[in-house]
């Protein structure tokens, strides 16, 4: 069994210092990786491999981590994620049957960023995408952002949607008062990441993306970032948003999840239910997820799950995915 791995990240020594160089309003310091997290991001060799080894995975699809360029200035981030996608293209080159990338999207620069998406497919060979549900504080289903959408689509490149932080009104309304600790994983790892990237999905449905770009498909984390734990109610929005489908249709049709290294039955069981294994992928969330030696592929060998697709979500759909890329 093959097993392929999505959600596996890294950084670059200019990108790190971007984020620390940014303007106040913009930075994430709760997101900037210190210590040996920050040396395991930064290493795309031997001990990332290693590393893949101990936990059974096969193939990494390596991307930048959050918050990746999309709340840099422009200019900043057009010429900082060519650079990383530079470096990534260049690790799967030395590395071609254990690594594959995730280009990272200048998104500031809407315009560019598509081409950047079409340079690092058909040039670079790298498989898609990964985004973040805003920039800075626009929402990604904005009109402006639909040059990313329209390139992806045309291209079948499939677009990784990744929780950050929420802004931080958000984060000072639900989240605050319970004590440093106690908020800070509150309103992110806890809960608040992830509320954040489901509402960023369902704004994409509601503001008739996938209308307007029927090829385009997403693939998110953490078993699909609340959502799919409520689609049944989330579907009452149809009507007012004069949807064709409903919403838990345009799920089904476009988007992928993968576990980003939660190994919950529960979750993989209902994912199963609502979505079906065509929809279901791999990840771990590397360096940031719980994985012990061996829990990727022991999790996947010991699901109550027919071996056909047991092999799907190990590797063959995202395997399918690839293949229909057009370069």
């Amino acid at each position: 069994m093959k097993v392929t791995a999505l959600e596996e990240h890294f950084v670059t020594a200019e990108v790190l210092g971007a984020w620390h160089s940014q303007d106040n309003r913009w930075q994430d310091l709760a997101m900037v990786p210190s210590g040996e997290r920050a040396q395991r991001l930064l290493e795309v060799g031997p001990g990332r491999l290693a590393a893949m080894d101990e936990a059974g995975i096969d193939i990494s699809v390596l991307s930048l981590t959050t918050p990746g360029v999309q709340s840099l200035d422009p200019e900043i981030a057009v010429n900082l994620a060519r650079l990383a996608n530079d470096r990534l293209a260049a690790s799967v080159r030395k590395y071609p049957d254990r690594l594959q990338g995730f280009a990272a999207l200048p998104t500031p620069n809407a315009k560019a960023a598509a081409r950047e998406l079409e340079r690092a497919m058909r040039q670079l060979g790298l498989n898609g995408a990964i985004v973040f549900g805003r920039t800075r504080d626009r929402n990604f289903d904005l009109p402006e952002f639909w040059p990313i959408f329209e390139a992806a689509a045309a291209l079948k490149a499939p677009l990784y949607l990744h929780p950050q932080s929420p802004q931080q009104g958000v984060l000072d309304a639900y989240y605050s008062g319970l004590g440093g600790e106690v908020a800070a994983l509150f309103g992110r790892p806890g809960i608040g990441w992830h509320y954040e990237a489901g509402i960023q999905i369902l704004r994409l449905i509601l503001a008739g993306v996938f209308d307007r770009f029927p090829d385009l498909k997403i693939i998110t984390g953490h078993w699909g970032e609340v959502v799919l734990f409520y689609l049944d109610r989330i579907d009452l929005l149809t009507g007012a948003a004069k949807l064709p489908l409903k919403v838990s249709e345009y799920f089904r049709q476009h988007i992928s999840v993968t576990p980003s290294g939660v190994f919950s039955r529960r979750y993989l069981r209902w994912a199963m239910e609502v979505i079906g294994s065509g929809n279901i992928l791999f990840s771990t969330d590397y360096p940031f997820g719980a994985a012990t030696p061996g829990s990727a592929r022991h999790f996947l060998e010991s699901a109550e799950l027919s071996e056909a697709d047991r092999l799907k979500i190990a590797s063959g759909n995202w395997d399918s995915l690839c293949a229909e890329i057009r370069r």
